[in-house]
């Protein structure tokens, strides 16, 4: 494989061991090397297929995302000059008073002045800012986008069922997995929300840096995914579930010192011909609720 084309998987290295240093202040050097033992072996399992897929997928966003950033650094530095400008003015200002002669209206009149035009210019930036935030919920809402996890969300999985139902046949198998974050719940309440949204993100990547290429992961709700592999025979579906039971149960994710262990529970089942989407998902969860009642970190199967 060529250099270029593991660059951007480098990079993306990279950028996850810095982030992984920056949300974590007291990382030891054994923490650090357990991160990249696990990136090291996650990088040697993908296929050249899973990372060709990776490299593609990476960027279909990344130029409308970088467009409006660089419209908010435009316009936050704008603001910035003018208000500096206005900083100074404020200083000139004083520094014309006469410590033994201020004319206490002439002031008073300025410095409103400059004042209003301070407002005037966070007001403005508000304003932009509101318009750029707006701007990026469209773009996540039309490129059918998790906010949290970026992966696909509920409303890209229900248009791609709803395509893969009306055209199922015989000839090739696609299998459902409804995978479920255990104990999410308390979870949650002993560590805060922020660990748990860290947690969503942390199980999406693993999703997402594990699968096939073909294979597509969406966020279904709350702490639930479904992951649905293509073309693929039923004992290869049971490799990938139990594959994917042991990386979550056997990494860690660091937060604020604790080490915070999760598992997933997986219920399993194949698309029929005939089948609707509600149909299809309503088996895997009958599958992923056996696996919850029989002990988590299980992977079930519901025949069709």
């Amino acid at each position: 494989m060529a250099n270029n084309e593991l660059e951007p998987l480098l990079n993306e290295l990279c950028l996850n061991i810095k982030s992984f240093l920056d949300e974590n202040s007291d990382v030891t050097k054994e923490h650090l090397a357990e991160f990249l033992r696990n990136s090291a072996q996650l990088i040697s399992d993908m296929s050249t297929d899973t990372l060709n897929s990776y490299n593609t997928d990476k960027y279909i966003l990344s130029d409308e995302y970088k467009n409006i950033a660089k419209e908010c650094l435009t316009h936050y530095a704008n603001t910035s000059s003018k208000i500096s400008k206005l900083s100074v003015e404020h200083q000139e200002t004083l520094a014309k008073c006469d410590a033994t002669h201020i004319d206490l209206p002439k002031i008073t009149s300025k410095f409103n002045e400059i004042q209003e035009h301070m407002v005037d210019e966070v007001s403005k930036a508000n304003s932009i800012i509101s318009q750029l935030s707006s701007q990026i919920k469209e773009l996540e809402e039309k490129s059918n986008l998790d906010p949290l996890t970026k992966i696909y969300n509920r409303g890209a999985l229900n248009t791609y069922l709803s395509e893969m139902c009306e055209n199922a046949n015989d000839r090739y198998e696609t299998h459902l997995l409804a995978i479920d974050i255990d104990d999410f719940k308390a979870i949650n309440d002993k560590y805060g929300h922020i660990a748990g949204d860290k947690i969503l993100i942390y199980i999406a990547r693993i999703l997402k840096k594990t699968l096939r290429d073909g294979d597509k992961v969406f966020r279904f709700g709350g702490e639930e995914f479904i992951v649905v592999l293509n073309r693929i025979k039923e004992n290869q579906c049971m490799d990938i579930a139990h594959r994917l039971l042991k990386l979550v149960s056997d990494n860690k994710l660091i937060y604020k010192g604790d080490n915070i262990g999760v598992t997933v529970s997986i219920g399993s089942t194949k698309l029929k011909v005939g089948d609707t989407p509600d149909a299809f998902i309503t088996r895997a969860d009958k599958a992923l609720y056996r696996s919850k009642q029989s002990g988590k970190n299980k992977l079930s199967t519901e025949p069709i």
